[in-house]
């Protein structure tokens, strides 16, 4: 009997990711035999749909093969980088990246390809939907493709491949391109595939289509590598585009089906008009770790259209913790302008429990580390605002922050939201001091009212907000990271798009 189910939230939903690997060798551990997709507890899954999340995203599911895992082995500049974050690692740690597929299909390790529909059926009965990988740029040296269709890949020649080994890779008498990305060497784990051929072109189309009856949405690495401009300057060749027709195609017969794009270089905008519905904001990401307020005001500043489409995180299986890269308070701070403002919000499992060693794709165990009480207790608190119905449904803007005397500066420290929910009259606002100074300001609450302000601070740092409004609004005063969200309650009418 399902007991708990999600309302899911196709407006700014949460997401939670998963390292299946790392994960299913804990509960190998634990159960002291070979952990499969059949493992993952009901209980779990319950106790996410309380947290509030409505996609689960497993990452590197994918069968992965015996080439990659060896070249992952024995390149001593990752074999380095691996034991920095796991000083114990052993041989048997290194499972080769799991964005090096050879099959479309449930890793062996992890099951039956049954498994991962039971997975996918028990996430949709409570509510939750299943997100999943694609890497459309390369697959692993060993895919399957290679020996079949070998015109499905980048061909290289001798001459390339003298000229710039590390780019190049001889399988099977042939000499192909390692996938890359125009900026870096070749990933020599993977071959790199050729969108300028037509016939591969519809294969990945067919593939799209055999994935989209496993999950309900597909995380698309490295996507900007396929616009036409960034694949004809890597390679020298013209393509047609592949984005729009291919998810066109997946939305014809899966409705609601769902693409996220890994992307960066600026180009975000552009594979939202493509039909991707999340794009990675990697710039908050960025601007975020810089700490520069006034950067990060000024990206808020997008159409807000765009904003519903960006996926906002503080770290995933690529970025590193967000606990142990940002100071904790200005993690908290950082945290709340990450998950309060509109779009996707991407959780990555440990986050929540505060750990501080980043996992490899590469490596299928983590470092042992204790739980910070005082940070999941702050993602507890965080998690409970982010279910509340007003900052799914309700109508988010950027306050207007003023400052509090004349020649007061500190007022270009401070970000402010509201969220305001016309139907329920209900309105959240967010105030966060983004400096390593005490600052103050005058914001302007969305609400056409004078007099007393009743605000119920649900989560805040020591400092209490004025209860009085006055012509210039309400008076902030924040310690350094500081921050308050709080509710308000009033009787006048709400203003539209304030």
């Amino acid at each position: 009997m399902i007991k708990v189910k999600a309302e899911i939230n196709t407006r700014n939903p949460a997401l939670f990711q998963v390292n299946t690997r790392v994960w299913l060798t804990e509960l190998s551990k634990k159960l002291g035999r070979s952990a499969t997709l059949d493992d993952i507890s009901d209980k779990w899954i319950d106790d996410l749909v309380k947290q509030g999340f409505a996609w689960l995203y497993f990452l590197s599911v994918w069968q992965t093969g015996e080439v990659g895992r060896d070249i992952s082995r024995n390149n001593s500049a990752w074999v380095e980088g691996f034991r920095q974050d796991l000083p114990d690692l052993k041989v048997d740690d290194i499972c080769g990246s799991g964005f090096a597929v050879t099959n479309y299909v449930l890793n062996t390790n992890f099951g039956t390809p049954d498994q991962l529909g039971r997975l996918h059926k028990r996430l949709n009965e409570r509510g939750i939907k299943l997100m999943l990988d694609l890497v459309p740029n390369h697959t692993a040296v060993d895919h399957v493709w290679v020996k079949q269709h070998p015109d499905y890949y980048m061909p290289g020649t001798e001459e390339m491949r003298a000229h710039a080994p590390q780019n190049f890779i001889e399988v099977g008498g042939r000499i192909f391109a390692h996938g890359r990305d125009p900026y870096f060497d070749g990933w020599p784990d993977t071959l790199q595939l050729n969108y300028g051929n037509p016939e591969f072109q519809q294969a990945m189309k067919r593939q799209l289509e055999t994935m989209a009856k496993s999950c309900d949405g597909l995380r698309c690495d490295m996507a900007m590598l396929l616009l036409p401009d960034v694949f004809s300057s890597t390679w020298g060749v013209e393509v047609q585009p592949f984005w729009p027709d291919a998810i066109a195609i997946i939305k014809k017969t899966h409705p609601g089906f769902t693409f996220m794009a890994e992307v960066y270089w600026d180009r975000e905008w552009d594979l939202q008009q493509q039909g991707f519905d999340f794009t990675y904001d990697k710039k908050l990401y960025d601007r975020l770790r810089e700490g520069n307020a006034r950067a990060i005001r000024e990206h808020f500043w997008a159409e807000k259209d765009y904003q519903q489409k960006s996926a906002r995180f503080l770290e995933n299986h690529d970025e590193p913790r967000a606990a142990g890269t940002f100071p904790w308070t200005q993690h908290k701070a950082a945290a709340l302008l990450t998950f309060l403002c509109p779009g996707l919000r991407f959780l990555h499992q440990g986050q929540i429990e505060g750990y501080r060693k980043r996992v490899s794709v590469h490596l299928s165990r983590r470092p042992s580390e204790d739980i910070s009480r005082e940070i999941s207790a702050f993602y507890d608190s965080l998690l409970a605002v982010l279910k509340l119905p007003v900052v799914h449904r309700g109508d988010w803007n950027l306050l207007e922050c003023k400052e509090a005397w004349e020649g007061n500066w500190t007022w270009d420290c401070f970000i402010g939201f509201s969220w305001t929910d016309e139907e329920t009259s209900e309105i959240l606002v967010a105030i966060v001091n983004y400096s390593g100074n005490q600052a103050q300001c005058y914001v302007q609450p969305p609400i056409d009212c004078s007099g007393n302000l009743k605000a119920n601070t649900i989560i805040k740092t020591s400092d209490e907000v004025s209860s009085q409004i006055t012509d210039r609004g309400v008076f902030i005063d924040l310690q350094p990271w500081g921050f308050s969200v709080f509710t308000i309650q009033t009787e006048s009418p709400l203003l539209a798009n304030s």
